[in-house]
């Protein structure tokens, strides 16, 4: 059987950027490109960040139960095809989703055994800073995106993993940890040149092993407007 793993985190924590890097670090490993309605922003390209489709083709594809997993989130809508579930499988390779906590949710109800990672800026404050930098969106998207932010972190008891994004290379490198330490309990093998302490290194950043930690973020949100649920 192979390992599913769920990404999700607020908009602004650096998944994408997390997941790009350890992509190029775990071998074996497939990535499910979600398809939207969304525009592409920026620089992004069709099929790379995702699969930009029109309503029409997204409902159509909704239609022939051709996803996973879909959501609606501001008025577009987000979706994980079935197919990348079958093309992994085929492949005898590890399937990683990049999916918010809507789909996450939908996910483990339908594949219980998938593990689930949630990333967390270090506080409001970056959070905000980096939603600010990043783009020239109007103050009235920030704040929206800052409002889902403090709603999703609600959302982090319901997963197996907690990392917090603060620096890249160490974010990274848990990641991975993560990734192979679940493989080492599926199968038996952690791949090529594992980290020695790559166990304990997952370990540490287990939910329940998370919690001190997690204490002064959540409290960050939560002195702004009470959204973020108590430990």
């Amino acid at each position: 059987m192979i390992g599913i793993y769920i990404i999700s985190a607020p908009s602004g924590s650096g998944k994408s950027t997390l997941v790009n890097e350890v992509r190029k670090l775990v071998p074996g490993l497939a990535f499910s490109v979600s398809y939207t309605t969304r525009a592409p922003r920026g620089s992004e390209q069709n099929g790379q960040e995702y699969y930009f489709v029109s309503r029409t083709e997204f409902d159509e594809m909704l239609r022939r139960d051709e996803f996973l997993e879909h959501a609606d989130v501001h008025g577009n809508c987000y979706g994980t095809a079935r197919r990348f579930l079958r093309e992994a499988t085929e492949k005898e390779h590890d399937l990683l989703l990049d999916i918010d906590v809507q789909g996450a949710a939908q996910i483990k109800q339908k594949l219980p055994e998938a593990i689930s990672v949630f990333i967390l800026p270090p506080n409001r404050q970056v959070l905000e800073w980096r939603l600010r930098h990043r783009s020239e969106d109007p103050e009235d998207v920030i704040q929206r995106r800052m409002d889902t932010a403090a709603r999703e972190i609600e959302n982090y008891y319901k997963y197996d993993y907690i990392l917090i994004n603060d620096q890249l290379e160490e974010s990274t490198e848990n990641l991975r940890s993560v990734l192979l330490a679940e493989r080492f309990k599926r199968t038996g093998s952690l791949g090529t040149a594992p980290d020695p302490g790559i166990l304990s290194r997952a370990e540490h950043c287990r939910l329940e092993n998370v919690q001190e930690r997690l204490k002064p973020i959540l409290d960050s949100f939560r002195s702004s407007d009470g959204a973020a649920g108590s430990i």
